[in-house]
């Protein structure tokens, strides 16, 4: 495995994520659970894409998309919690799924050569 924050923060939340997950679907929540595992897993297969890009451009644009799947997961996990569809813990998940993002914004625009602070 990587080693850096990013793969194994990606690679935490994909097992928290496939362990709600079995939650959820043990409760019939089958659209929603298969939505979040698709977005939630997606993000830690695109950064490993990432590693292998072939240019600066197709590294930037694999964390974009990184970036969008954390955020599609981000919706879904507040839906499960503001929906009350299960009983669980969602709260660390959401705060790590939030430092997913922002890690990736701060990797993106670091990479593009643009500052921290701009949007």
């Amino acid at each position: 495995m990587l080693k850096g924050p990013i793969y194994q923060k990606s690679h935490l939340f994909s097992l928290q994520v496939i362990e709600l997950y079995k939650v959820l679907q043990n409760q019939k929540e089958v659209i929603i659970s298969k939505q979040l595992l698709a977005s939630a897993t997606s993000v830690g297969a695109n950064i490993r894409e990432a590693s292998a890009a072939n240019s600066r451009k197709d590294f930037i644009n694999k964390m974009t998309i990184a970036s969008k799947e954390a955020r599609e997961s981000h919706y879904w996990l507040e839906l499960v919690k503001d929906g009350n569809l299960v009983n669980y813990e969602l709260d660390n998940l959401i705060n790590l799924n939030k430092e997913i993002i922002k890690i990736l914004n701060s990797i993106i625009l670091t990479s593009q050569g643009k500052p921290k602070n701009s949007k």
